[in-house]
């Protein structure tokens, strides 16, 4: 069974005039899977995430985590939109259980686990930081510290390095691999970066301007882990040039 599926997934805005951002999306990932969607601003990348995350009530099609449908039900994956969206009156280590104690998880459990996790994502020793004293790059770890911490086998990811430095970014990647590597669950990874997609991905898909439609799937043949300098590899080019010459294509046809 897929662990994220959409099927023929439409949506249009109510509106003066309406706007239509999805038409008749399909896609699968299967479990354990690290899938990325690429597409120009505006084609309903965030509106997939916000459907699969049980938020938008989709116009048409079916959308299921774990074979469960989405439609109207929140609390089937791990979300994390493209905000950091730390509480700044909470220290960081109650700031990364907080989604974990919300989805029911005891707080004492919820500490433990976040507590052991801080040293894999960086944060060894900020434990009682407020956010306002943390780095770009250590506010995103903490997010998605938190994010990783909800206990759902599928984690919906919104850009998370859109607001990064380019040297903080592909820092990121490099870790981000890492920590997915030992976690092992399903990722569906939304970005506009088509280098980001093409390193951290085991699948493309490729997005038309609005209305958003599935222009082209694309596997990512590369073996992990992927070496940040996987990008002067002469392979990489030429899958990244092929990714660029369908965006356009998909960009114009939209």
């Amino acid at each position: 069974m897929p662990a994220i599926e959409l099927h023929r997934i439409s949506h249009t805005f109510a509106g003066t005039p309406p706007v239509e951002a999805l038409r008749e999306v399909s896609l699968t990932v299967e479990a354990g899977e690290f899938a990325s969607i690429v597409g120009p601003s505006g084609c309903g990348k965030t509106t997939i995430l916000r459907i699969l995350a049980g938020l938008i009530v989709p116009t048409a099609g079916e959308a299921r985590i774990g074979g469960r449908s989405t439609i109207g039900r929140p609390g089937l994956a791990a979300y994390m939109p493209q905000r950091d969206l730390l509480l700044p009156w909470r220290r960081a280590l109650e700031n990364a259980t907080l989604g974990a104690e919300i989805a029911g998880m005891p707080r004492g459990e919820a500490r433990r686990r976040a507590l052991e996790l801080f040293e894999q994502f960086g944060l060894r020793g900020f434990e009682r930081a407020w956010p306002a004293q943390l780095s770009g790059g250590m506010r995103q770890r903490l997010a998605l510290l938190r994010t990783f911490l909800l206990p759902f086998d599928a984690i919906l990811l919104d850009e998370p390095f859109g607001a990064l430095d380019a040297i903080t970014r592909r820092t990121m990647h490099a870790w981000l691999q890492d920590v997915w590597l030992r976690d092992r669950r399903t990722v569906l990874f939304v970005t506009h970066d088509v280098e980001e997609a093409l390193m951290l991905a085991d699948t493309v898909y490729i997005m038309t301007a609005r209305p958003g439609r599935i222009a082209e799937t694309m596997r990512v043949p590369f073996a992990r882990p992927r070496p940040l300098d996987i990008v002067a590899d002469p392979r990489f080019a030429a899958l990244k040039e092929r990714l660029l010459e369908t965006l356009d294509r998909a960009v114009q046809e939209g």
